[in-house]
C-alpha cells in the first residue's frame, strides 16, 4: 500500500511540476500572471461528465459542500493542487520512523 502511495504522490508531483511550467511558458507569453484552474482540468479530463457534478454532489451530500468549498478548490491553480496532493501522498507513504532508545530487554 506503501509503494502505491509514494507511486502515485511521485506521479502527482510530476504533474505539478509540468503544470508549474506550462503556467510559467503561458505566463510569459501572455505578459502576465495566468495560472491553469482545477476546473479546467477537470473539464478537459472528464468532459461532458464536469456539468454532472454540480447537482450530484448538492443533491447527494449538500449543497454548501459546492458553493463554499469545492468552487475554491475548482479555482486554486492546478500546479499548487497536484503538488500539494503530491506532497500528502508521499508523507501518507513513507516508512514509519525506527524506534530509538526503546528498551527490548526486561
Amino acid at each position: 500500500m506503501r509503494f502505491l502511495l509514494r507511486f502515485v504522490g511521485y506521479l502527482s508531483v510530476a504533474a505539478g511540476f509540468v503544470a508549474l511550467v506550462i503556467d510559467g511558458a503561458r505566463s510569459i507569453a501572455n505578459a502576465g500572471l495566468r495560472f491553469t484552474p482545477v476546473g479546467e482540468v477537470l473539464i478537459a479530463v472528464v468532459q461532458g461528465r464536469y456539468q454532472l457534478i454540480q447537482p450530484a454532489i448538492e443533491r447527494n451530500i449538500h449543497p454548501w459542500l459546492w458553493d463554499p468549498v469545492l468552487l475554491t478548490v475548482l479555482r486554486a491553480p492546478a500546479a499548487g493542487a497536484a503538488l500539494v496532493l503530491g506532497f500528502m501522498l508521499l508523507w501518507l507513504g513513507r516508512r514509519p520512523d525506527e524506534a530509538i532508545g526503546i528498551v527490548t530487554r526486561r
